[in-house]
This record gives structure tokens, sequence and C-alpha cells, in this order.
């Protein structure tokens, strides 16, 4: 998994493909966020791990759900679905 951040010297460090080995954890919408919002996490792993597990939760349940990828940016339930039909997306 990545740990580096997005930019270097001001310059982009990444090529602007999705880093689909960045670390990311699974949290519930209503968790509040907060000073201890790592610690509300459900599941850690790559955006990929996550983006998969996510996908296997019935429909209507992802929507209580969002992705948490390294730099705080959140992916929500649609997003998240493009995401895994992304031709980029790697085989689990």
């Amino acid at each position: 998994m990545t740990d580096h951040p997005s930019t270097y010297r001001a310059g982009q460090a990444h090529s602007g493909s999705v880093q689909w080995d960045d670390r990311a954890s699974l949290h519930r919408t209503d968790d509040g966020d907060g000073v201890f919002d790592s610690a509300k996490g459900l599941r850690d792993g790559t955006f990929a791990e996550i983006i998969r597990h996510m996908m296997m939760l019935p429909e209507e349940d992802r929507a209580k759900y969002y992705i948490e990828k390294a730099g705080d940016r959140e992916y929500h339930a649609a997003e998240v679905a493009a995401l895994s039909q992304h031709p980029d997306f790697p085989a689990g």
C-alpha cells in the first residue's frame, strides 16, 4: 500500500490513474466523523479491497457506508459502484 502524499514539491506525484493500493477503510455514514474517526473504521485494506467488499453488500445497504481513502477523501455508494466498473480495476 502506498503511504506517500499525492503531491511532491507542489507537483503531482501520481500519473492521474486511480491508486488502487492506497490505504482505505470502510465507515458507516452515521459514524459522526470527529477526532476518533480513524478508530471507527469497520474494515481496513487497500482501496481496491474495500471497494470489492462494499460491492458484495446488498445494493440497498451500500448507501449506509462510505470508503475513506488515504488523504481523507470519501467515496460514497454511487462513486464506489462506478469505480468497481473502471477498466483498470484490479481483478480479485
